[in-house]
This record gives C-alpha cells, sequence and structure tokens, in this order.
C-alpha cells in the first residue's frame, strides 16, 4: 500500500488578503507560541520562520488596513489575545506602537504578553536605535509591502487618485521618499520610484532587510 502522498503548503496569502482580511491562524498547537502581527509584515515573518527553522512559532496576522485606523488596532489585538491564548504556549505581539500613544503597550503589559519594540516598523526594520539617530522629520517611508499596496494604503485613502490637487497640502512638508528595502528587488525598486515621483518627492532607498523584526523573534524561547 503506497503510503498518502504529503499535501503540499497552502500558498501565501496576497497582498491584497493581508490588507483587508489578514491570515487565520493554523490549527491548534499547545507546545508553540503564536505570533499576532500586522498583515504587513506577513511575508517578512514567514521568510524568517523558513530561514531559520522557527517550527516553534504559529502566525496569525491582523488586517493590515487596521493602520488606516490605528485607533483599532489595540481592540483587535487584545480580542485576538482572548480568542487564541488558551490554545498556544505562549503569544508574541509583532506590532510597534504604530500610532496608539502607548495604549498597545498597556495593553499587552495588561495581558501579560510580549511586543516588538519601537515606534513603528520603519523604525525596527532601520534598527530602532540607527532610526533614531538619524531625527528624520521630513522623509515619508515606505516598506516592501507598502511599495506594492501604494494605492491602498496612500493614493486611493487619501482621495488622491481623485483628487491629485491635494498632494502637496498632504506632502508639501515632506522632502522625499525613503524606501525601505527588505528585499533585493528591482522591480521593487522601480515601483518605490515611481510612487516618489508621484508624490512630488526626492528618492532614496535603504537595504534594512528585517532589521530589529529577526533579534526579537530570534529571542522568543522554544517551550
Amino acid at each position: 500500500m503506497n503510503a498518502p502522498t504529503p499535501k503540499a503548503p497552502p500558498p501565501p496569502p496576497t497582498d491584497a488578503t493581508l490588507t483587508a482580511e489578514g491570515l487565520a491562524a493554523p490549527a491548534e498547537a499547545p507546545g508553540s507560541v503564536l505570533l499576532i502581527a500586522c498583515g504587513a509584515l506577513a511575508r517578512e515573518i514567514l521568510d524568517l520562520k523558513a530561514a531559520n527553522g522557527w517550527t516553534h512559532l504559529d502566525l496569525t496576522c491582523l488586517p493590515a488596513n487596521l493602520h488606516l485606523r490605528p485607533d483599532r488596532i489595540v481592540t483587535a489585538v487584545e480580542e485576538a489575545v482572548a480568542r487564541h491564548r488558551d490554545n498556544y504556549a505562549g503569544i508574541f505581539v509583532v506590532y510597534a506602537d504604530c500610532g496608539t500613544g502607548g495604549q498597545l503597550q498597556a495593553a499587552c503589559e495588561r495581558l501579560g504578553v510580549e511586543m516588538v519594540a519601537g515606534p513603528h516598523c520603519y523604525s525596527f526594520f532601520e534598527g530602532n536605535a540607527a532610526f533614531a539617530a538619524r531625527d528624520e522629520f521630513t522623509a515619508f517611508y515606505l516598506t516592501d509591502f507598502l511599495v506594492r499596496q501604494f494605492d491602498a494604503f496612500v493614493w486611493k485613502p487619501m482621495g488622491l487618485d481623485r483628487h491629485p490637487e491635494l498632494r502637496d497640502m498632504y506632502f508639501g512638508n515632506y522632502e522625499k521618499l525613503v524606501y525601505q528595502a527588505q528585499t533585493d528587488d528591482p522591480a521593487l525598486d522601480v515601483k518605490a520610484r515611481d510612487c516618489a515621483a508621484r508624490l512630488g518627492l526626492a528618492y532614496e532607498r535603504r537595504l534594512t532587510g528585517y532589521g530589529d523584526l529577526t533579534g526579537a523573534l530570534a529571542a522568543i524561547p522554544r517551550s
């Protein structure tokens, strides 16, 4: 009798799915740690898991478009922790402060779970210390995910697809667009340059890789 053919892993979620729906948690895994992450970080986390053999880490993602309403992030994280904590040995929140004004940190402390350090993903991708040292106030940042989802996160929500004349009102105080590249992808570089041109900003590309995210995930102990 032939052994059953192992099932192929499901394809990675699309950027559009991660933006609007997120990524569901896998089946219960009592000996694992669940990462509750922003959908904008899903690809990076999955790549790090595969590269480092972190089989003890499971992943679920909340919709990335919560960043358009950061006041909803804390409640969404609290609900996800309550929903999953009995099924896992531990939970780690892969969000930085992300515009919550310290409320997410306070919620994680109250819930007894840890989270990524930093004000936002632009900071921890570059490295929190390096980002703080730059002291940049006139830079607009994009990551790999945000370059791919520029229209969904910037152009359409700000109404620039309908009223391009608003561009200078929104971006008149910015001087450059900084693309923090997690991967060395020439196609994304071309797209990021186009984003800068559409916003009327100078362009700078920094190959940051995964920054402090790697160390934060590597420090999560196996149960």
